[in-house]
């Protein structure tokens, strides 16, 4: 099974920002863009929890936590989805991975983002 490639993760103070970046090493437009496409973090001790989807139809979704500081998109040019995320809080500190489901389903290995001073 393919994992998706993910980059962007790292280390940030509050207040800062970072971008994720996620894409399938082998998957062609005409697939790519039937994806639903997502961002799901995992903090230490919680579960998986959604952040932001991207739907084929153009319907986004975000956790409320995340409201107004994050901007999920796709590139189609590059087959990506990516997460710009702003106004970071420690809070946000998780394993962020991201999935296309769709005629398969895929993820990515996951990438450490973390908020601290």
């Amino acid at each position: 099974q393919v994992q998706l490639q993910e980059s962007g993760g790292g280390l940030v103070q509050p207040g800062g920002s970072l971008r994720l970046s996620c894409l399938h090493p082998r998957m062609i437009l005409s697939e790519f863009v039937q994806y639903d496409l997502a961002w799901y973090r995992q903090a230490p001790g919680k579960q998986r929890e959604l952040v932001a989807r991207f739907k084929s139809g153009a319907m986004i979704d975000y956790v409320d936590a995340v409201k107004g500081r994050f901007t999920i998109s796709r590139d189609n040019a590059r087959k990506r989805v990516l997460l710009q995320m702003n106004s970071l809080k420690p809070e946000d500190t998780a394993v962020y991975y991201c999935n296309f489901r769709g005629r398969n389903e895929y993820w990515g290995q996951g990438t450490q983002v973390t908020v601290s001073s």
